[in-house]
């Protein structure tokens, strides 16, 4: 044998460790950096979020937060909106085809799976003819087309307010229940 050939050889021994070396080396960092992701830290995040919905090219919401974000590696995957969220509700019949309601708060959660709301502190819903309901914590359950609550509510209408605990209304905040009113004020001169 040649001393070139046997260069060559080794040369070619050489390259082939090597590249295995390093074959073997980026699989063990891959492996090592997947098994750090913890299944309790958002996937996606956006900033200045907003999102629309539509059906026939007609607008039905708008929502925007300053911050949404998904976790989607959890056994019930959801959306996380901690720095509060902001949700207009379209309508046909509205005169200017402006919002007919529209729900504020400080915090909101989305139940992917359940398609369940959670929205809390400082709510405050508005219905298409004005009425505004304010509360702390507000469920709103698109499967049963139902927003309910457990908690103190205070309903303000053209001509009243209504204050009490527990609440169960439709979507649209048009046909409403409360469980246990505590006071009703009315606001008419008389």
């Amino acid at each position: 044998m040649s001393k070139i050939y046997l260069r060559k050889k080794i040369l070619n021994f050489a390259v082939l460790l090597a590249g295995t070396a390093l074959f073997f080396s980026c699989r063990e960092k891959i492996e090592f950096v997947d098994t750090t992701i913890r299944d309790d830290l958002p996937v996606q995040e956006v900033y200045d979020f907003v999102t629309t919905y539509s059906d026939s090219a007609v607008l039905k919401l708008r929502m925007e937060a300053p911050v949404m974000k998904y976790y989607g590696r959890m056994e019930k995957p959801y959306s996380e909106f901690e720095k509060g969220i902001d949700v207009s509700f379209y309508e046909e019949t509205m005169p200017d085809g402006g919002p007919g309601a529209r729900i504020t708060a400080k915090y909101a959660r989305y139940y992917e799976a359940d398609r369940l709301w959670e929205v809390r502190d400082s709510v405050v819903a508005v219905n298409s003819t004005g009425d505004i309901l304010e509360t702390e914590l507000l469920y709103w359950d698109e499967e049963k087309e139902l927003i309910y609550t457990d908690k103190f509510v205070k309903i303000t209408e053209a001509d009243q307010i209504i204050m009490g605990t527990g609440l169960e209304s439709d979507t649209r905040m048009n046909r409403w229940t409360i469980k246990n009113i505590s006071g009703e004020i009315s606001l008419n001169d008389e």
